[in-house]
């Protein structure tokens, strides 16, 4: 069952999701186009893993090309969340720039948002639960990293995914 957040966001922007999460791994860049949102890797200063700001109503997402690709994933996602989540935010700011330990000096409860309806965007519950039933138990390391490199993600946040879907 996908987090609490994915149920505040629009039926429109579910629908869009839901057209993505089906495939392995979810192609984010593409639910990001669909949502209207330009994505480019950049050069962002040391410490920054990305941002998402908004420019004369357009919406764009940079994330820092120096990072590992998986964490370029799951910073994308978390933008991606961002929009849906805290649109307002950026507005009234301009952007929501995000370190590398995702704060941004916005209140906390905004970026535990923020990294819940990532997971649900990069790892869909179901999916995952999928798969865990096609290895079998006992999850080992190996399938932890089997399932890692399957779906683009860290190691580290797979391991805290797996809790939810056992």
């Amino acid at each position: 069952m996908p987090s609490k957040e994915f149920y505040k966001i629009s039926d429109e922007h579910k629908q869009i999701i839901e057209d993505h999460t089906g495939n392995k791994p979810v192609p984010l860049g593409a639910i990001a186009h669909d949502l209207g949102i330009t994505v480019k890797l950049s050069a962002l200063e040391r410490g920054k893993s990305g941002l998402i700001e908004c420019v004369n109503g357009e919406y764009r997402i940079k994330i820092n090309r120096h990072e590992a690709r998986e964490r370029q994933r799951y910073t994308l996602a978390h933008e991606i969340a961002h929009f849906l989540l805290h649109r307002d935010i950026i507005d009234q700011r301009g952007e929501i720039v995000d370190n590398v330990l995702y704060r941004s000096g916005q209140p906390a409860q905004i970026e535990y948002e923020a990294n819940r309806l990532a997971a649900d965007l990069i790892m869909p519950e179901d999916f995952i639960r999928a798969d865990l039933s096609a290895v079998g138990l006992p999850v080992t390391d190996e399938v932890i990293e089997r399932l890692a490199h399957e779906w683009q993600v860290s190691t580290a946040a797979m391991e805290i995914r797996l809790p939810s879907c056992l």
